[in-house]
């Protein structure tokens, strides 16, 4: 059985990258502290998260969550990330491939991060006004998980979702979905965006999630078994 907490698939072009615990842990202190100490957000801060289910969209969600930070990661065009009529937003993370082509659309921020989830390295040829997020956060790396444990009560999405109330959502799909303490998830990213059922339910009930990019479904019974999956979704 796999000790990787998340595990990332890309059927397309045979990239496999994997996280335990520890090193997920780390990646997200390493996020909060470029979010807090160097990019001077606070509590209550927004971010806008313009990202496929990904392992690095793990990281930002996980380290702008451990920050304090409101989140808005419903989507391109949806729940107010629309550059005209969208709340202020404090930073955003946009994935590189997308970024040519709707630059202008981009919900714009003082801090913009860019992504590229093909390689999960630094990103080249960065557009102007963004950084590259991989090499930023990496900079990070060891530093210590953010002193003080997010409130209940605090909100936890721009629309006013308490972390508490986040939490239970997250613990009633878990429950509805039957995911138990040590189950290996398996989800085919195409065809569930939320992070409410990818990432957090499985991560409330103790589960690993299997991320698949790309799925090739004549090779799942074969996945299934390499990663040990004991539900799909």
């Amino acid at each position: 059985m796999s000790d990787q907490l998340i595990t990332f698939h890309d059927d397309a072009t045979g990239e496999r990258t994997g996280l335990t615990a520890a090193e997920l842990g780390d990646w997200v202190a390493a996020t909060a502290q470029l979010l807090t100490l160097e990019c001077g957000l606070r509590r209550g801060s927004r971010a806008g998260v313009l990202l496929p289910p990904h392992w690095q969209t793990a990281v930002v969600l996980l380290g702008s969550w451990a920050a304090g930070i409101e989140v808005s990661f419903r989507g391109w065009g949806a729940a107010g990330l629309s550059p005209d009529t969208g709340p202020a937003l404090d930073v955003t993370f946009v994935e590189r491939r997308r970024v040519g082509s709707w630059l202008e659309d981009v919900p714009t921020a003082p801090h913009q991060f860019v992504l590229d989830l093909t390689t999960g390295g630094a990103t080249s040829d960065v557009p102007p006004g963004y950084r590259d997020f991989g090499s930023s956060a990496r900079a990070h790396l060891g530093a210590p998980p953010p002193p003080d444990g997010v409130e209940v009560g605090a909100a936890a999405t721009v629309d006013g979702t308490t972390f508490g109330e986040y939490g239970a959502a997250a613990a009633e799909v878990a429950t509805v979905r039957g995911l138990e303490p040590g189950d290996r998830l398996l989800v085919d990213t195409a065809a569930c965006e939320e992070p409410l059922i990818w990432l957090m339910a499985p991560l409330t009930a103790g589960a690993s999630i299997v991320l698949c990019a790309n799925l090739d479904r004549s090779r799942l019974d074969e996945r299934m078994a390499a990663e040990g999956i004991t539900r799909l979704l």
